[in-house]
């Protein structure tokens, strides 16, 4: 059996109605590129028709398939699920709704060939390259959370929650296994453990555009982001960062 060189995975909740332009452009990027590629989409316990979508996408897309989460988890548990199932070497998480576009993903790709065993996108390394902008209400808060989460967290990226990062297959299966918050809140908790671990991580600047149609509030979710910081540092005291984790299995490979 052949396996893919990248995976790329793709969280789904109620996205029936965005999904297939999304599958269209990554397909056509994938294509276009000549990437050995699998895109998987995990849905979400959706309760709209996304799944049916996905599947009737994937009978003319074979390089497609579907995860199904156990009813609505979240976004963090839907990347883990998703990565820890995938098959490439090269792993990675986009948002449904590619606020980075798909083609944004060779310079994660180029930065892991050049020796980082993770590579994030960046909407804050070169600002000219946002081209839709968040309101300045999104832009402020969204700045605080990240300012907060770097000072609390000892992270030094300049963005932390952009839903564009990419891993070797061996730091994919080491993080997520770790992993334990399954919402929004999840991105600084698997750097956390990523510097933990002492991987290379290597911020990567993307072009980016805001959607309207983001389902982040930074009220509620930002409130519930910080206590999920404080769970991250718990963690970390009780050493649950620091545990042995199973090695990475394949059909036909166990490395």
């Amino acid at each position: 059996m052949s396996y893919p060189i990248y995976s790329i995975v793709i969280p789904a909740y109620n996205e029936a109605s965005r999904i297939p332009a999304t599958l269209q452009a990554v397909i056509e990027c994938v294509r276009q590129k000549g990437w050995s590629a699998e895109v998987i989409v995990v849905n979400d316990g959706s309760s709209d028709a996304t799944a049916e979508v996905v599947r009737n996408f994937a009978a003319s897309a074979p390089e497609v398939r579907l995860l199904q989460n156990p009813g609505n988890r979240g976004k963090g548990y839907s990347v883990r699920s998703g990565l820890l199932q995938a098959l490439g070497e090269v792993v990675m998480f986009t948002d449904a709704d590619l606020s980075a576009p798909m083609e944004e993903a060779q310079g994660l790709f180029d930065a892991i060939a050049d020796g980082a065993d993770i590579a994030i996108g960046s909407r804050w390394l070169e600002r000219t390259r946002q081209t839709i902008r968040q309101p300045l209400y999104r832009q402020f808060f969204g700045r605080c959370f990240n300012g907060v989460t770097r000072f609390v967290m000892g992270l030094p990226f300049a963005d932390t929650q952009c839903g564009f990062k990419a891993f070797t297959r061996t730091a994919a299966h080491t993080i997520f296994q770790l992993q334990t918050i399954e919402r929004w809140g999840f991105d600084p908790e698997i750097l956390f453990i990523a510097l933990k671990r002492g991987y290379r991580i290597q911020e990567v600047p993307v072009s980016w555009a805001h959607d309207e149609r983001s389902r982040v509030s930074y009220l509620k979710d930002g409130t519930k982001m910080l206590q999920e910081i404080a769970i991250v540092r718990w963690n970390a005291l009780l050493g649950r960062y620091s545990k042995d984790v199973e090695g990475i299995h394949r059909p036909g490979l166990v490395k």
